[in-house]
């Protein structure tokens, strides 16, 4: 299927500004995000010729192909993913107008969406956070653990305030501030021959079977811990994984291998004698933290009070104050 569109008119932004259907784009939207016609049926559902003649209509409007649809294939164009990056920007601001009107009022309210990355222990956002709802109390809040990846993609698409994960690399489109830095060590639960042994060196190691996280990888945001891993003489082979701290936690206390674990965060479970850290014990990898927000988004009242405590705080704290090991 092609589309021929030879009049400089069928391109016009102000035909296209006057002619395009919204609607049109959110279903354009399940239809990028779908593996096929009949998956984005059942995800809207309507039925199929409905979905069909919709990407049609919206097709015709913009005067290219947006989805190579053929049998056996199935996949976005350059205009497709054009189309899909702006509509997703497009759909996320239609979502908060209705939420936006009804938050105003001469108290602040408003919700706040934050996604978090699941080892996300920080003391200093806690107090903030803290601050901010004592103040305004009439505002409400959710929090939902993602993998960083995907809370960065809840950001662009204005579906999430703001994001508390790693970063791997950045978008142009989103503002990045680094909240703060934590140090990974390596563990091993109770079941391990290791535990409770002092005085051990790197090649104590050597064989060991290990636990991690999905982005524990050299060309990922994990990558220091993968090589101090490396470093550490331990089996390659890694026996589980998860996106989930708490997991990899569950993993390195059953026994199943050593596993890395932000220094901060594994201290209580040392304590209680239920983690054992193991070498390295010097120059642990320092992996930083950030706070990702989406400067196209508009924002309610409570979602701007919440980002400008938080910046202020950020500026005015040294990075040192905001280290934990």
């Amino acid at each position: 299927m092609s589309i021929v569109g030879s009049d400089d008119h069928r391109y016009s932004p102000q035909r296209i500004a006057r002619e395009l259907d919204w609607n049109l784009l959110r279903t354009f939207v399940v239809l990028a995000e779908s593996r096929s016609i009949t998956d984005a049926s059942e995800r809207l559902r309507l039925k199929q010729p409905s979905v069909s003649t919709a990407l049609k209509r919206l097709e015709d409007r913009v005067g290219r192909q947006l989805i190579d649809r053929r049998p056996g294939h199935y996949s976005l164009t350059d205009a497709g993913r054009l189309l899909y990056r702006e509509a997703l920007d497009i759909n996320g601001s239609i979502l908060r107008l209705s939420t936006l009107l009804r938050e105003m009022t001469d108290d602040v309210r408003g919700h706040v969406d934050l996604v978090v990355a699941s080892h996300v222990v920080c003391p200093f956002f806690d107090r903030i956070l803290s601050d901010w709802h004592r103040a305004n109390p009439q505002t409400t809040l959710t929090v939902e653990v993602l993998s960083s990846i995907d809370a960065i993609a809840e950001v662009q698409a204005k579906r999430a305030s703001f994001a508390l994960c790693l970063v791997r690399s950045r978008n142009a489109r989103l503002e990045y501030r680094q909240l703060y830095r934590e140090f990974f060590g390596l563990y091993c639960g109770p079941g391990h021959p290791l535990f409770g042994r002092g005085s051990l060196s790197p090649a104590d190691l050597e064989g060991s079977n290990s636990v991690s996280f999905d982005t524990d990888r050299l060309q990922d945001v994990l990558s220091p811990v993968t090589l101090m891993r490396a470093q550490s003489s331990m089996s390659e082979k890694i026996v589980g994984t998860s996106s989930n701290l708490e997991e990899v936690r569950r993993m390195i206390m059953a026994g199943i291998g050593i596993g890395p674990l932000p220094v901060h965060v594994a201290a209580r479970d040392v304590a209680d004698g239920a983690l054992w850290q193991v070498p390295p014990y010097d120059d642990l990898p320092a992996i930083d933290v950030h706070l990702v927000w989406n400067p196209h988004a508009v924002m309610n009242r409570a979602e701007e009070i919440l980002l400008l405590m938080l910046q202020d705080k950020i500026d005015n704290t040294p990075i040192a104050d905001r280290t934990y090991s």
